[in-house]
């Protein structure tokens, strides 16, 4: 069961300054290279038809030339959407040990349903081997269109 434009969705996984940190969990307890130490999303909560941002901050203790950034979201339990991306799109590649930023803006349709969305993201390196795999929920409101006169 597929939500109507909801291509859109996963891109709302990295995001810019100013934002409101989220929680996250690993998929398991797989030691990975890469090390995530936040979520942010803006605006938080996303609000349909209007750009968000994702922003995920990690580390790495060794030298990342590419890869992939791959996201399944799903809407009460129920996946809804997949994108797959290229990691140096996300991020400067190549990545060196030490910290590092990905970040994705995008604009979700406004016909978006309200509510609570969970995103799994696990990036790859070039030769497919998992270099981390985390999930976080986050929100979808409506826009509203009552302005206060």
């Amino acid at each position: 069961m597929a939500i109507p434009h909801a291509q859109p969705l996963l891109l709302l996984l990295f995001f810019l300054p100013a934002l409101h940190a989220t929680s996250f969990s690993y998929c398991d307890k797989r030691l990975d290279p890469v090390k995530v130490k936040g979520v942010e999303i803006s605006p938080d909560p996303v609000v349909s038809g209007q750009a968000a941002t994702f922003k995920i901050s990690g580390s790495t203790d060794e030298d990342i030339s590419g890869g992939q950034v791959v996201i399944s979201v799903s809407y009460f339990g129920i996946h809804v959407h997949s994108e797959t991306h290229d990691l140096c799109d996300e991020t400067s590649c190549p990545i060196a040990p030490g910290s590092f930023v990905l970040s994705h803006s995008q604009t979700l349709p406004s016909i978006t349903p309200p509510g609570t969305y969970t995103l799994k993201m696990t990036i790859k390196d070039k030769d497919g081997g998992r270099l981390t795999c985390i999930s976080f929920k986050f929100k979808i409101t409506f826009s509203s269109t009552v302005s206060a006169s």
